[in-house]
């Protein structure tokens, strides 16, 4: 009998937890972004013009289309929605029978409906990861409501393993692209250097990690380089220790990120998809539990005689190739970043070895055999997951099993897919090479966000200083005050403020407008307008501006860009 899968539940339960967080920190922006006074207001993404609801779902698939058949306008349809999303996610978290597949299902219809209004203030990169795990979700959860049973399902493992399949797409084109953008800083190895001040909203730990060395900043950049090109080939590793150390390089390297910069639940939720490395043991080893299979080893030492010591062997070789795996990955590091210790500076030089057309060959030689890595996996959890259910006794349990793995199976097989357009982006070659079949696929489904494309910090902003968009607004045309923002940096006599997992979605897109012309931002003429109206939903809800702006709309208003 096959243990109830601890990484798996304990994975639901963070997904509830996730799903909870987001529905809230939208729900209390949702006047100011999204309301008929907001920025962006969202009933004008909702052309009805007389068609008939199929079309309407059809045209853009989103729950906001019932709105008028319960008599609700646009504004009053999204705060619903995130409040029915907000309570759903909360009971899931805190009743175990409730995190369940339609439970999910649900969740991730209502977070789609406001992607598919949201414009630019829902496009980040975490909304679409979001989405794309609430979906696996929704194949990794069981269907407690329906079945009355939580027990584990033979077929599990198979889609649990694609939340791995994530993660590795997830980490392994977010390192990539650090170096195929040709960006100076990455390739020097400096970035490390403007990003802990030029970022969005940094935390207070920010400035700390902004005082240490710059040869610590380029031993980190490498470091970074590892854990995010090199570390995720383990993670479909058959030796488990390899994945334990895997996972606890990708946990290292997130929980930095969470301790110097305010990313909202993004880094939470990649921190989920690392659950996708643990096995039952680990987890009991985390809860200070004995492991019953280990148990069962250590009541029966010497049974099987030679087993014992074809077990030990076993045991040695793969303590060997362990070794020899983290060895050559060590010596590969030194060898690409030529490091060495520095004693002038106390420290260890670094430097990028290659070159861009080196890094370029090598994507070109490992991004076919990564997507064939990525089938052998499937097909030996597939095979897995068959045996295991050939092996149920009864029947009518054994057809019924049969059934179930049959239909994961296509969801896996098809999910895997798709998921290749994504993952091939990376090299221009490969992605030539999938069959067209696959794209126009992948093409069809696009717009529910099922797989998406990632490339975290593709280039570093802030080499020249941190431009800064500043607002000011004057009652009398002559004294002028800057208008504070609640959370992007403002006053430099201020500590930066901790938000996580809160986002807010106008500061960040503040720190964008600043990058580029104020055509690029469209929606900031309609800040400035809803400012000079002096609209409590956004002066309150998103600029923080307070009841002193509210008395009178401000007569005059102005913004530069300071470097």
């Amino acid at each position: 009998m096959m243990e109830v899968s601890k990484p798996r539940r304990l994975f639901l339960w963070c997904m509830a937890a996730i799903y909870m967080v987001a529905f809230v920190s939208l729900y209390v922006q949702i006047p100011g972004l999204y309301g008929n006074e907001g920025l962006l207001p969202a009933r004008l993404q909702l052309r009805y013009g007389g068609r008939s609801l199929t079309e309407q779902l059809r045209s853009s698939p989103t729950l906001l289309w019932l709105g008028p058949h319960l008599s609700l306008d646009t504004q009053a349809s999204m705060e619903l929605l995130c409040l029915l999303g907000a309570l759903l996610s909360l009971a899931a978290l805190l009743v175990e029978a409730l995190r369940d597949s339609l439970v999910f299902l649900c969740l991730w219809v209502s977070y789609l409906s406001m992607y598919q209004v949201g414009q630019v203030f829902l496009y980040f990169q975490w909304d679409s990861l979001l989405l794309e795990t609430g979906f696996l979700t929704v194949l990794v959860a069981p269907l407690t409501l329906v079945r009355g049973s939580r027990g584990i399902r033979e077929h599990d493992s198979m889609t649990f393993w694609l939340v791995r399949w994530l993660l590795f797409r997830l980490m392994f084109v977010s390192g990539a692209v650090k170096l195929t953008s040709r960006c100076p800083t990455w390739w020097g190895l400096t970035a490390l250097t403007y990003h802990y001040e030029t970022q969005c909203i940094p935390t207070p730990l920010a400035w700390f990690a902004h005082q240490l060395p710059v040869w610590w900043h380029k031993l980190s950049v490498v470091a970074t380089f590892v854990i995010e090109i090199a570390a995720p080939f383990l993670f479909f590793s058959p030796l488990r220790r390899l994945r334990l150390g895997a996972f606890y390089l990708q946990v290292l390297l997130q929980t930095l990120i969470i301790l110097s910069g305010n990313y909202n639940f993004f880094n939470l939720l990649t921190l989920t998809l690392c659950l996708s490395l643990l096995d039952n043991q680990h987890v009991n080893f985390w809860l200070r539990k004995r492991d019953d299979n280990r148990e069962r080893k250590e009541a029966h030492p010497y049974r099987g005689g030679d087993s014992a010591g074809s077990s030990e062997r076993w045991s040695w070789i793969c303590y060997l190739l362990e070794l020899v795996v983290w060895s050559l990955i060590i010596f590969g590091t030194i060898v690409l970043f030529d490091l060495q210790f520095d004693p002038h500076k106390n420290g260890v030089s670094s430097r990028t070895a290659f070159t861009f057309h080196h890094f370029n060959q090598f994507l070109k030689a490992v991004t076919i055999p990564c997507i064939w890595m990525g089938v052998l996996s499937l097909i030996w959890e597939m095979i897995t997951s068959i045996f295991r259910c050939a092996c149920v006794s009864g029947f009518l349990t054994r057809f019924w099993g049969m059934f179930q793995w049959s239909v994961f199976a296509v969801a896996a097989t098809f999910m895997f897919t798709i998921s290749l357009v994504p993952l091939s982006y990376v090299e221009h070659d490969s992605h030539v090479r999938l069959w067209p079949a696959v794209r126009q696929t992948y093409d069809l489904v696009d717009r529910f966000q099922l797989v998406n494309s990632y490339g975290l910090f593709r280039r570093m902003t802030g080499v020249g200083g941190r431009p800064e968009v500043v607002l000011e607004g004057s009652y009398d045309g002559v004294t002028w005050k800057e208008i504070e923002f609640m959370y992007k940096p403002g006053n430099v006599s201020a500590p930066p403020a901790v938000v996580t997992p809160h986002q807010p979605r106008l500061d960040w897109q503040m720190w964008f407008a600043a990058l580029g012309a104020h055509t690029q931002a469209p929606w900031f003429t309609s800040l400035v307008y809803r400012l000079l109206q002096g609209k409590a939903d956004v002066l309150i809800k998103l600029v923080g501006g307070g009841e002193s702006m509210m008395k009178n709309s401000i007569p005059w208003c102005t913004w530069d860009t300071l470097i």
